[in-house]
């Protein structure tokens, strides 16, 4: 596992984490040469989790690009709604294995409190969520359903009172209960080892890609497109395609209106550190990390991972932002299209897929992760002007 990715990276962190994250960093390790380890971890991912995911001709939504055909890789279909089960799963074995009997999360837009919240009671561990109180009422659905899945949640009353807030409370309690707890974070953010862990665990989005792309339509697809807010779908999907000729689409959260810096961190930030990593940072003119707005609470997040700007530096990934209306625009034609609901965060990549596919070639294939459902974003999609 990388501690860097070219300049970005690093473990920016109190000395109290670093024992920590180096037992955790050793423990991984060692799973990954256990073959019990493996076995459990695909096992549940079968079992518990419902994999493989679907790869799904969106054949409406291709009629409506004009071009190149659009597929869906469906992560909206794993328990619990999103790609966040992956992570969750192999970190909380790894929880069991370093003997840590609590887990912490951070969240967003709820996914990945409730992916915790559900590994938490399947694996015996007890579970604390941290999240900001604007993002408990715009994603009332998700609180709820980590209150009955068992999971106790802390509301963020500090900051934005959104993800960036919720991850400061979550490694202040870290930081004092490190020896009975382990974080659970969510992204492909934060200190060494946790870019890399988690790129690992949501690595089998992007390997089940290239397996049912070639069943499908016989070879690997000319651009694969996901959404980035810390970034660990994106991640999951572009990891076991570095290789291989597959353009690469990141899209980020561009928010109301041009004037904006949205959660675009990639496309309107510069390098700093935030969280313990150092990667692009959306910041004032004095450094200090902005504010963030975007629709989709998952994508309201000031900083990014650092493979990711690494990928965008060296030209690998392209990386753009969809603003709010567009990003609701294509949660409508995706319902309307396809009889399916994706979340919010998701629908600003099905949008630059559609705009992508649409200047492209008909013999083309472009593979779209679809993240998330969007049962939790149905108040917000109805508050929201057309």
């Amino acid at each position: 596992m990388p501690r860097r990715f070219g300049a970005y990276g690093g473990a920016y962190v109190p000395e109290t984490l670093v024992p920590a994250l180096e037992e955790l960093a050793r423990t991984w390790r060692e799973a990954r040469r256990d073959p019990s380890f493996r076995r459990e971890l695909r096992t549940l991912s079968e079992t518990l989790g419902g994999r493989p995911t679907p790869l799904y001709f969106a054949r409406n939504l291709t009629r409506r690009a004009g071009g190149a055909e659009i597929w869906l890789k469906r992560e909206d279909l794993v328990h619990g709604g999103a790609h966040k089960f992956n992570n969750a799963l192999g970190q909380g074995l790894l929880a069991r294995r370093m003997g840590k009997p609590r887990l912490i999360a951070e969240t967003g837009a709820g996914q990945h409190g409730v992916a915790t919240a559900m590994i938490g009671a399947a694996l015996g561990l007890r579970t604390e969520v941290y999240m900001g109180v604007v993002d408990m009422r715009r994603q009332r659905p998700n609180v709820e359903r980590m209150q009955l899945l068992g999971a106790r949640i802390h509301p963020v009353t500090t900051g934005s009172r959104t993800l960036k807030d919720a991850i400061n409370a979550a490694l202040r309690d870290w930081i004092a209960n490190v020896r009975t707890t382990h974080y659970l974070l969510g992204s492909a953010v934060g200190p060494h080892p946790f870019p890399s862990l988690v790129a690992d665990f949501q690595s089998v989005i992007g390997r089940e890609i290239r397996r049912q792309s070639v069943r499908a339509f016989g070879r690997l697809p000319d651009l694969a497109v996901a959404c980035v807010g810390g970034g660990s779908n994106a991640i999951g999907t572009f990891h076991p395609l570095l290789a291989t000729s597959v353009d690469l689409l990141g899209v980020e959260a561009g928010g109301r209106s041009p004037r904006s810096a949205g959660a675009a961190s990639l496309t309107r930030g510069r390098p700093g550190i935030l969280h313990g990593t150092f990667s692009y940072v959306l910041q004032d003119a004095d450094g200090q990390v902005a504010d963030t707005e975007s629709v989709s609470a998952g994508l309201d997040y000031a900083g990014v991972g650092p493979e990711h700007a690494w990928l965008r530096d060296t030209g690998r990934a392209r990386y753009l932002a969809v603003r709010d209306r567009d990003a609701l625009t294509a949660f409508r034609w995706l319902a309307q299209d396809e009889g399916i609901l994706p979340a919010l965060e998701p629908s600003h990549a099905v949008f630059a897929a559609v705009r992508e596919a649409h200047r492209r070639p008909s013999s083309q294939h472009v593979v779209v992760t679809l993240s998330g459902r969007g049962d939790k974003d149905l108040e917000v999609v109805r508050r929201a002007p057309r």
